[in-house]
């Protein structure tokens, strides 16, 4: 049974996932879970782009996916591996399709947004669950970088949390 890529993500009303220097800043530290531990224990692999990587290292606290598969996409070839993560250098869809149908639970593509486009354009997308936060950051790093076909979403799920978050989850086309 082919495993499901998830993209579990926070996003400001206007679309954005960072700043442009990469900050989320603007997550509130509120102590909230919204799912996170639950959803955690559903994954087994994770999947991100090289900047989404270096800034998780950079919030100076232990690396938070210990135990998980970590693969960092980059382009920069002298990457291999470090104590946390294999450095994925090319053929992105093909190496997504094949994690589909090894491990036994399901794949988180943590970010970013570029990497989720490419994967979002390929079809290898399954389900997204944002957290639309009730803010408008202006400009940043958007979560949508096209191009990529349209298409069809299901809303599987929809819930308000406190402080007017709210947790939107969708089966995208075929995947549905």
């Amino acid at each position: 049974m082919s495993k499901k890529v998830i993209l579990y993500i926070a996003t400001s009303l206007d679309g954005f996932i960072a700043r442009e220097n990469g900050s989320v800043d603007w997550l509130p530290q509120s102590g909230e879970d919204f799912g996170y531990e639950a959803f955690l224990s559903q994954i087994d692999t994770v999947l991100m782009g090289h900047k989404t990587y270096r800034q998780i290292l950079s919030f100076g606290v232990e690396y938070p996916y210990t135990g998980k598969r970590n693969y960092v996409f980059t382009r920069d070839k002298t990457l291999e591996r470090d104590e946390h993560a294999e450095f994925v250098h090319s053929n992105i869809v093909p190496f997504v399709k094949a994690l589909k149908v090894s491990g036994f639970k399901n794949i988180w593509l943590v970010g970013g947004g570029e990497l989720f486009s490419e994967l979002l354009a390929a079809g290898v997308v399954d389900e997204l669950i944002l957290f639309v936060f009730p803010l408008l950051l202006g400009e940043g790093i958007p979560l949508f970088q096209g191009p990529f076909p349209e298409q069809a979403l299901e809303l599987l799920h929809a819930h308000a949390h406190k402080g007017g978050v709210l947790e939107l989850r969708y089966g995208i086309g075929s995947h549905m």
